[in-house]
């Protein structure tokens, strides 16, 4: 299927499925809600469709997706994980992050939720414990938040004779400041210098970019966050506009262009929701599936875009990349 037909499907059929669902009332409905949109998450939601694949249920066939999508602006994710909750969904699934799965456990305590989430979903209070979630909630967390200071790590490694440091954050992201925390205690340790830059829309994402850009900040991180997923395609021309090494969580900043990535599989993450949710709707309870944690890690570089800056990457770090882009 091409990408824009791809995108098509699943960012515009939300208002046909309500229709087709109550005239075949014995396939069930699954929710989708995501933080993020469907142009950015056109692998992921292919991964998401396999596991359910997996599992037995093919969407159009016995299953159907509803889809709601909030686009990067947090604070629509509560009224579409209601209305989704109000269409009767046998499945809820929240996607992109801790705010879609905390709107999706806010918004019932009957229906199944199987979320996906960058960090830890018991200190979210999302379930009781990771081997026994309880109640009607599950999932997967890839724990992407967690990571900040390796990916400082090897920002710093890729570019060593940078000392000044610019790091892009989403205060609206419920992990933020964690993640300042973390970057501020890995700065001193890598003798490098530190400004953070926050954006939770697009037209602090502009101002945060001139911060950045004014103060000469010579290497960029970008701080796990789903509105930063959505606007990647900006962010990672601003890196290049600006010659900065940069580093991103996900494998897909990499393959359009960014320096490095590193984090855990988001595909495999989605994959495995996917089977989850399979399970769920084949009579299994939420509460007794144990959330899933990474196994699988992505650490890309891209070797044109070092080009590019005049980057000379170290053997080591193309020895441990997963995946080297020429």
């Amino acid at each position: 299927m091409r990408r824009r037909d791809f995108i098509r499907l699943f960012g515009g059929s939300a208002a046909a499925w309500p229709l087709l669902a109550r005239a075949q009332t014995a396939i069930p409905v699954i929710g989708y809600l995501s933080a993020r949109s469907p142009e950015d998450t056109v692998q992921v939601l292919e991964a998401f469709l396999k596991g359910l694949g997996d599992g037995g249920f093919v969407n159009g066939q016995n299953v159907h997706i509803e889809y709601r999508w909030a686009r990067g602006d947090y604070g629509h994710l509560p009224a579409l994980a209601t209305e989704l909750v109000q269409n009767r969904v046998t499945v809820l699934v929240a996607t992109g992050g801790d705010a879609s799965a905390r709107a999706a456990k806010q918004a019932t305590a009957n229906i199944p939720v199987v979320f996906n989430t960058g960090s830890d979903p018991v200190k979210a209070g999302l379930v009781q414990s990771l081997n026994r979630p309880g109640g009607n909630v599950t999932g997967s967390v890839i724990m992407s938040d967690a990571m900040e200071q390796k990916r400082f790590g090897f920002l710093q490694e890729v570019a060593p004779g940078i000392t000044f440091f610019g790091a892009l954050v989403n205060p609206n992201y419920p992990p933020s400041a964690s993640q300042v925390h973390d970057l501020e205690l890995a700065a001193p340790k890598l003798g490098r210098q530190l400004l953070v830059a926050r954006a939770s829309s697009d037209s602090e994402l502009e101002a945060a970019f001139s911060t950045l850009s004014g103060a000469r900040v010579g290497a960029l991180l970008v701080a796990s966050d789903p509105y930063f997923d959505t606007r990647r395609s900006r962010i990672i021309a601003f890196a290049a506009q600006n010659r900065l090494p940069a580093i991103y969580q996900f494998r897909e900043y990499a393959l359009e262009g960014g320096l490095i990535s590193y984090g855990p599989s988001i595909t495999d993450a989605y994959r495995q929701v996917g089977i989850y949710v399979a399970r769920i709707l084949k009579g299994e309870k939420p509460g007794d599936l144990p959330i899933l944690q990474p196994t699988k890690f992505d650490f890309v570089i891209n070797l044109k875009t070092a080009k590019t800056l005049g980057i000379s990457v170290p053997h080591g770090l193309l020895n441990a990349a997963d995946e080297v882009i020429e």
